[in-house]
């Protein structure tokens, strides 16, 4: 016991790593400004669904492609309210960077496989799609009906199928012309930690975000031999507008210490985490990184949580 007494003696309060952590995230936050513009995503054409939350993932990513020097950003996000200002953002900060921004739902397939169409008909080349959008639930197994189970499906799952059917098949396309030489591209799908163990999500949840993980897998198969690469990114306790609710429980409860305290960081995330992650996929870094699930949660999927002081 003397080494477990050790590492429980060693762990900060629930308030001290709280203040550690908003200023470790702030400090996160900053590095977009301050990083030099490296061209990783340089002459790519790129989808991102998802995109409306002004914390959200796809915002993030958004941000982050247009500073790494994507050609042309194709936006599309279901709740509009939030798309100018993004267009706005980036247009002043990366003037060199085409958006186009659309509205509309990221599991309808006239939309997407129109989406794919504009990307090859306007640039003559489709590089990255990030199929970012989706929905959560709070409700349990027993409250949550057939309708509401089969919405969250369509949302998180057939939203990334859309992408990998309509998105690989422009990818193939040659274009020497603009400097599309031979079929290449890369799909990556946001799923969660929640799809690959459980106790992290309700049953519906937890369900669709393991059927994009499985997609990645077989796509990545499906796909062979076309340096098309599919991967999925699955998110631990993530600060967005989607989870906004949880944080704001914690923070009028007075309980915001304890948010990711379960994970071996002891802290939770933010998009701007998820974004690197996404831009590493996106970009030639990640070029023999094909079919996999990869857990960005703190080390929240790694073990077991074991509470120090709490062995039943």
């Amino acid at each position: 016991m003397s080494s477990y007494n050790s590492a429980r003696n060693s762990i900060k309060s629930g308030d001290d790593l709280y203040q550690l952590t908003t200023a470790r995230l702030e400090s996160i936050r900053a590095q977009l400004a301050q990083a030099p513009r490296s061209g990783k995503l340089k002459n790519k054409v790129c989808i991102i669904t998802g995109v409306g939350s002004l914390k959200g993932i796809g915002r993030a990513a958004a941000l982050r492609f247009a500073h790494e020097g994507a050609k042309h950003l194709y936006l599309l996000e279901f709740d509009p309210t939030n798309l100018p200002d993004l267009e706005a953002t980036i247009n002043k900060s990366y003037p060199d960077v085409k958006v186009t921004t659309i509205q509309g739902d990221a599991a309808d397939e006239a939309l997407i496989s129109k989406v794919c169409s504009m990307a090859l008909q306007d640039e003559g080349r489709l590089d990255v799609f990030f199929a970012n959008a989706g929905i959560a639930s709070r409700k349990s197994l027993t409250d949550t009906t057939a309708d509401e189970y089969m919405n969250m499906m369509r949302v998180n799952a057939l939203s990334c199928f859309l992408a990998i059917k309509h998105a690989a098949p422009v990818m193939e396309e040659i274009n020497p012309a603009r400097g599309k030489h031979a079929s290449s591209g890369s799909i990556v799908m946001t799923a969660s930690v929640a799809g690959v163990r459980s106790g992290a999500g309700p049953v519906d949840y937890s369900a669709s975000k393991a059927a994009v993980n499985s997609m990645a897998q077989t796509s990545a198969y499906q796909l062979q031999r076309k340096d098309i690469r599919v991967n999925s990114i699955c998110p631990g306790l993530i600060e967005t507008g989607m989870t906004g609710a949880t944080f704001d429980h914690a923070r009028q409860r007075g309980t915001a210490g304890k948010l990711g305290q379960l994970n071996p960081l002891g802290r939770y995330g933010i998009a701007e985490e998820i974004a690197q992650v996404a831009l590493f996929l996106a970009s030639d870094d990640s070029s023999y990184v094909n079919g996999q699930n990869i857990a960005v949660d703190g080390g929240l999927s790694a073990s077991h949580p074991v509470i120090p002081g709490r062995w039943a």
